[in-house]
């Protein structure tokens, strides 16, 4: 190499070194870091289908509408909309001031304006089966869209369905610009452009991924200070949770999400409260969250146990889930003692099982004298992640005379056979897509088998398919949550499932970190987020 070349490889990584942003800098000060244990499958929003994938994307796009923290629907590229009085036509009137990320794929120009036919591109782009984007069910209902003019945009359904607002705030119908799919230099799967308050910086896959401040972002504050308040977030791709968490204690990482068996006593003392050697570092939040943990029977399978109802129902009323809650997860959640919805939506209520030992003995002594099945066999399928709360289970059935094997899974091999119907008795857990009760009882619906649908019990029943039908029609909130209610009930008395508990989202951030939140998604979002 010549000298010359040599002595400005050398410069350059000198001043890339020394701007480099080290924990404790002041650049590192408008520098947001977490750790991601789980890979980011995709950038495009149209893939966004895991969680890892879907906190990246709610910082790189927008779409019709948002979601507050209280799970209200609020304006986000469309600035108001309005709905028929028959319930199908849904007119939205967008803002004339949002702009995509500047990129090459607009040429000279770089950047260029949001008009409706983008939202006719996007959507199609869901639809379009050649692309096979797991986010096409979202418009199962949808008759037809169109773009107005620039600014108005229509949606037309084919029945009424209240949630539907709901499903448009979810990253599957963000907006992408034509221009990045239409140049083939461009791999948008790395390579995203969209309107969110971050744009793609770099991404190394399962090493570090970066996004820097959009500068041309329409959103401001109250202040009317444009939004956001960071320069950029930086992921880095751990993927041992205790290795993430000990970068977290090293103020090496702003934020930590959740809890895990590895690092919850460390950090939580057993009530739930923050150990006192954290108190003054770490601040914690925690909020209700949309997610019910569960274990399920498979209906139509070969296991005599788990078919028979009163085996169902004895596992239900056989452990105590305040006890298992208190002890097993330091009082973060509750326990499910109301079907499968969990608090804070509507249709939350119904009549499910608490603990009851005496009654459990008394069901598993019926069967065992109406079948001859003296010593059923049931195994419970789980992952190492739930190996303690399925532990406890297995003791606590114990007691009321029912023994249970623990087969454990690596998630894949456990997904794989529920949607295969090879599990009888299995772990799992259902996080809302969307802020309606509807996500859940989807999870009953007979024409919701799967592999084609999330019915892994393969539950059918013809009462509740017909009251499930009918909540479409029902435009009265008060209405519509009743009926919720009776489908929960419904499900509770011919026991699919057993309900563990509804999960609490727990959120842990450095003390000079404000503005973060909580949300009963558990959704991050970055734009309102300061780092004193």
């Amino acid at each position: 190499m010549p000298k010359i070349f040599t002595f400005i490889f050398l410069i350059l990584i000198i001043f890339f070194t020394s701007c480099k942003n080290t924990p404790g800098t002041e650049k590192d000060n408008l520098v947001f870091r977490y750790n991601e244990n789980a890979a980011v499958n995709s950038l495009d929003p149209a893939f966004a289908k895991i969680r890892p994938s879907i906190w990246v994307c709610n910082q790189l796009y927008n779409g019709l509408v948002q979601l507050d923290d209280s799970l209200n629907v609020k304006p986000d590229i469309a600035k108001k909309w309005d709905i028929s009085e028959d319930g199908l036509t849904y007119t939205f009137t967008l803002r004339n001031d949002v702009y995509f990320h500047k990129s090459p794929v607009f040429k000279s120009d770089s950047t260029r304006i949001v008009v409706a036919t983008d939202f006719t591109y996007s959507l199609n782009r869901l639809l379009d089966e050649k692309i096979a984007a797991p986010g096409r069910w979202i418009l199962q209902n949808v008759d037809h869209f169109k773009a107005v003019n620039d600014t108005i945009f229509e949606i037309k359904l084919k029945k009424t369905f209240p949630a539907f607002l709901g499903l448009l705030t979810m990253k599957y119908a963000s907006v992408v610009p034509h221009e990045a799919f239409e140049n083939p230099d461009n791999d948008f799967r790395a390579n995203p452009v969209g309107t969110g308050p971050f744009y793609f910086k770099i991404w190394e896959e399962n090493v570090k991924l970066v996004l820097r401040k959009n500068p041309l972002y329409f959103e401001k504050d109250k202040k009317g200070v444009q939004l956001p308040y960071l320069e950029a977030v930086a992921i880095t791709f751990l993927p041992d949770k205790q290795s993430g968490f000990l970068q977290f204690v090293q103020g090496r990482q702003d934020f930590v999400s959740g809890l895990d068996p590895s690092y919850k006593d460390e950090i939580l003392t057993p009530k739930g409260q923050l150990q006192p050697k954290y108190q003054n570092s770490v601040t914690m939040i925690t909020g209700p969250y949309l997610n019910t943990e569960y274990m399920g029977f498979r209906m139509d399978g070969d296991n005599k146990a788990v078919k028979d109802k009163r085996i169902r129902q004895a596992l239900n009323y056989g452990f105590d889930r305040d006890k298992m809650i208190l002890y097993l997860r330091n009082g973060m959640g509750t326990g499910a003692t109301h079907g499968i919805i969990p608090t804070g939506l509507g249709g939350y209520g119904a009549k499910g099982y608490t603990y009851n030992p005496a009654r459990a003995k008394e069901l598993i002594v019926a069967y065992k004298a109406a079948t001859g099945d003296i010593n059923p066999v049931i195994q419970m399928s789980t992952t190492a992640s739930y190996l303690d709360i399925a532990e406890y289970l297995q003791r606590e059935w114990e007691k009321c005379g029912l023994h249970v094997e623990v087969d454990v899974n690596p998630p894949t091999t456990l997904s794989q056979a529920l949607s295969t119907g090879k599990a009888s008795f299995f772990k799992a857990t259902w996080i809302a897509d969307y802020p309606d009760a509807e996500n859940y009882l989807s999870l009953f619906y007979s024409k919701n088998f799967s592999p084609g649908g999330p019915n892994y019990t393969h539950f059918s029943n013809a009462e509740f398919d017909k009251l499930y039908e009918q909540a479409f029609y029902i435009t009265n909130d008060k209405e519509r949550f009743a009926l919720y209610k009776k489908m929960d009930s419904l499900v509770m008395e011919e026991a699919p499932i057993i309900p563990l508990f509804y999960d609490k989202a727990a959120r842990f951030t450095q003390k000079n970190i404000t503005g973060l939140g909580i949300n009963p998604l558990n959704s991050l979002i970055l734009k309102r987020v300061k780092k004193k």
